[in-house]
């Protein structure tokens, strides 16, 4: 299983010029390779760029993605790794989202096709990522 993590199916729907040709080829690719599956968390970041929850739900369902609701220990994982990140400066700006998908990959010993790395990388170093 790999996880979508919410800024691909972002390009897609909305047609990034910079990243909209990746992200489809790699969501095509990976879909051979993976069962594709957001959670809670990419559900949530992606309900704003639809105008309903029913045309969300039909992407969902187009794009085939699967659902995983989220564990104890992967909520708890996420909030460990962010007391790590606010120990070591980083800003209350920055929310969870990143901290819980990371933790819910981690959990499942499953990978996520993003394009924002860097804290997945440093956060959950043995989540393997798809990235550009």
């Amino acid at each position: 299983m790999l996880l979508v993590d919410t800024n691909v199916l972002i390009d897609m729907v909305e047609g990034d010029p910079r990243w909209h040709e990746w992200s489809v080829r790699q969501m095509r690719h990976q879909s051979r390779v993976h069962e594709l599956a957001i959670n809670p968390v990419i559900y949530a970041e992606l309900a704003s760029s639809f105008a309903s929850q029913a045309k969300l739900e039909q992407c969902i369902d187009d794009l085939e993605l699967g659902f995983r609701d989220m564990s104890r220990q992967a909520l708890f994982l996420a909030g460990v790794a962010h007391r790590h990140y606010r120990r070591a400066g980083g800003p209350r700006l920055s929310i969870l989202a990143d901290f819980l998908i990371g933790a819910h990959a981690a959990v499942l010993g499953c990978g996520i096709l993003t394009r924002d790395e860097r804290r997945y990388r440093h956060y959950f170093p043995r989540v393997p990522l798809v990235t550009p």
